[in-house]
């Protein structure tokens, strides 16, 4: 018995731990590609719905959230297996999504409805469906869960939705062609970023007036092509890092100042980005040039180029230890 046991200890011991993980969906392939964070190679490539776009994971990482956008659906997934356990009725091409803090309600952008849908993931039914701007797409919520943002392309608004009534209750003007918004400093800023404004707007939340704007200007670069599209930030929030679309620049923004410290060459058309577990590394994904730039955020240096699939777009982190 001793020694059974102490072979069974051993066996453990010696068991390789896991590598955490990037998620990336690739919109033209239909498919998920994942890079193992220890390599820095694509060890799986995974299989689903028609032009994945966002992605994201419910908060233990126990399922992974997909926007299927031409199958009209949000589907389900095991990450482990990679299987689709089902889908969601997530209301016509959905965009973007943001899972409330309550990891059960997912708000969905619905392009083509003009709608922001709330599904219940564990009923799998709809709560309500709420009419925002033209042509929906990025989605933010707020901290404490009160606030919903959607963004909306063709009206140039963020549409702010009472999570408690499920009803507009206000909207605000940005620049042109909105694409990604986020909380940050604990929930008392909105950033809202648009792609052919070339600009981010940051909003005060407490009384939803405009108090900030940055734009980017790059050398030898035709500014029509500087795109701000996703952005995520560095731990504490001092810095955004702000993906610039055809520019193939990501910028380092102070979060503080709100003026463009960096420019950061990447691959071609970058759309959005997710940090490693500590924020060390940032992963940006490359739609044309259908790969993943590595940057280390403390230098930042674009490290090294991972192929993926075609026009990859959507990002996010899976821990497995």
């Amino acid at each position: 018995m001793k020694f059974t046991a102490t072979l069974a200890t051993l066996s453990l011991v010696a068991a390789p731990a896991l590598a955490d993980e990037i998620w990336v969906s690739n919109e033209k392939d239909n498919t998920l590609s994942v890079i193992d964070l220890d390599t820095l190679e694509v060890t799986r490539t995974i299989p689903t719905g028609e032009r994945p776009r966002g992605i994201t994971f419910a908060q233990d990482h126990s399922v992974l959230y997909i926007c299927a956008s031409d199958s009209d659906a949000v589907q389900v997934m095991d990450p482990e297996t990679g299987e689709i356990l089902h889908d969601l009725p997530s209301g016509e091409d959905p965009e973007q999504f943001v899972l409330h803090p309550d990891n059960r309600r997912l708000y969905i952008a619905n392009e083509d409805d003009a709608i922001t849908t709330v599904v219940d993931t564990e009923t799998r039914e709809v709560i309500a469906q709420i009419n925002v701007g033209i042509e929906p797409e990025g989605m933010a919520v707020s901290p404490d869960g009160s606030i919903v943002i959607t963004t909306s392309e063709t009206t140039n608004m963020a549409h702010w939705i009472d999570t408690e009534t499920q009803e507009l209750i206000a909207n605000t003007l940005v620049d042109s062609r909105p694409r990604h918004a986020e909380f940050v400093k604990g929930g008392t800023e909105l950033w809202v970023s648009s792609e052919i404004g070339g600009t981010i707007t940051v909003f005060d939340v407490e009384t939803k007036a405009e108090i900030g704007k940055i734009n980017f200007e790059i050398p030898s670069i035709n500014p029509a092509n500087v795109q701000p599209v996703g952005f995520e930030f560095t731990e504490g929030d001092s810095h955004a890092f702000v993906a610039l679309g055809p520019s193939n620049h990501v910028a380092v923004v102070n979060a503080e100042t709100y003026e463009v410290e960096d420019y950061i060459l990447v691959g071609r058309r970058v759309w959005h980005m997710a940090f490693n577990g500590d924020r060390s590394k940032l992963f940006t994904t490359n739609g044309v040039s259908g790969d993943v730039t590595m940057v280390d955020v403390a230098s930042r240096k674009a490290e090294k180029t991972i192929k993926v699939g075609r026009f990859p777009w959507g990002a996010a982190f899976r821990p497995t230890n």
